[in-house]
């Protein structure tokens, strides 16, 4: 704003560009504050606390493979009260889950650590209801599932991600980081198969009982998390669950 602002004046010096700074600053505080309220108001989902409503107006500056996350909050919140209403559990509580339960990403760049786990913390500092803070924690399975409503709202949110003309990214992009990810997990012994599940978020990690033991699968699990880190470029963080099953079977005859 500040360079449109000063390339149409002309008058580009020092003081005259901490001026305008100073000025797009507060008028992009406003523009914040406004698409928060304007979102809590096209919900009717009541008040909130002046710090949330201010990140949630942030959201509207982010995007996640070119869909805007605020415009994606809104709808998830949408979805989220349809189907509340139909389970017959309180909507504007589902709704408020679902306008809230990305804001981990307006501050996941100041702040370590999943976006979901970071909202949930937010909204905890917030004064958030401890079962709206459960499901921004739990929608992308960071927690286990412990109520309907965190259900309700990893359902919305992946709806609204993933219909159709939602998000972009070059598909040929995608398809390597994703046989990328697979390949670095097989690359370990013992691995029997590897699987990349919710969009490359998460790998699951089939090994065979006979060479990797329940201590090994967890150093093994750690191992291929430094060995992503090392070789990979990606969005967020990925979950790498390492799966080690016995099964015992005999006969009856």
């Amino acid at each position: 704003m500040s360079l449109e602002k000063l390339v149409q004046d002309g008058r580009i010096h020092p003081n005259r560009i901490e001026d305008v700074v100073n000025k797009s600053t507060e008028e992009v505080q406003k523009n914040v504050k406004e698409a928060g309220e304007r979102a809590l108001m096209e919900l009717g989902i009541g008040r909130m606390h002046p710090e949330l409503i201010k990140i949630v107006g942030q959201l509207k500056y982010r995007y996640s493979y070119a869909q805007n996350v605020l415009q994606h909050s809104v709808e998830t919140a949408f979805l989220c009260g349809l189907m509340a209403a139909e389970l017959r559990i309180p909507v504007r509580q589902a709704r408020r889950a679902g306008l809230l339960h990305d804001i981990g990403k307006a501050v996941s760049h100041q702040i370590e650590g999943s976006h979901a786990v970071v909202g949930a913390q937010l909204a905890r500092k917030n004064g958030e209801a401890p079962e709206i803070v459960h499901a921004i924690a739990a929608h992308h399975e960071d927690e286990p599932f412990q109520s309907v409503l965190a259900f309700i709202v990893s359902a919305a949110d992946a709806i609204s991600g993933a219909r159709p003309g939602a998000r972009r990214e070059v598909l040929e992009a995608y398809v390597k980081r994703v046989e990328d990810l697979e390949g670095i997990c097989s690359s370990f012994k013992g691995v029997e198969k590897s699987f990349a599940v919710q969009a490359g978020r998460e790998v699951r990690v089939l090994v065979e009982s006979q060479k990797v033991t329940d201590d090994g699968a967890a150093v093994l699990a750690k191992d291929i998390a430094q060995k992503v880190e090392k070789e990979l470029s990606y969005p967020g963080q990925i979950k790498i669950t390492v799966i080690r099953e016995t099964r015992a079977v005999e006969y009856a005859k």
